[in-house]
């Protein structure tokens, strides 16, 4: 007989393992360890963004609800950002069946809103000039 005849079938021959799979060898590892760092950094510039994104809606969103607390309004809704700098967005407010346009605060030294009919307002609510007064 051959030699690979002679050989018990039943015998397993040795090879040697590149890696054995442990749990504790995978937490250890460095991709691992990587990955979670990047994650981490970029969960954190992720969440920076957004607040950063969202800061302007937030702080006039908490000036809106005061306001209608204390004028007994329904609060609807604030725009996202203040488009022309002026510190304050574009919010509106239910009272007594009416729309009420206000302008809130955005900055966190400025809670708080105010009325703003601007052009819509009825003429004796507007500022005469004297000059653009038709008679």
């Amino acid at each position: 007989m051959t030699e690979t005849q002679d050989k018990p079938i039943n015998e397993s021959t040795s090879t040697p393992d590149a890696a054995p799979t442990q749990s504790g060898n995978f937490l250890q590892s460095w991709k691992f360890k990587a990955g979670l760092i990047t994650t981490a950094v970029v969960s954190i510039f992720l969440g920076f963004f957004l607040l950063v994104f969202f800061w302007h809606h937030i702080v006039a969103g908490m000036g809106m609800n005061s306001w209608s607390d204390r004028a007994g309004a329904e609060p609807i809704e604030c725009m996202m950002k203040d488009t022309n700098n002026d510190g304050y967005v574009s919010c509106s407010a239910m009272r007594n069946g009416d729309v009420v346009p206000l302008e809130c605060g955005v900055s966190i030294f400025n809670i708080g809103c105010r009325v703003n009919y601007g052009a819509a307002a009825a003429p004796s609510l507007r500022s005469s000039g004297g000059s653009n007064v038709r008679r």
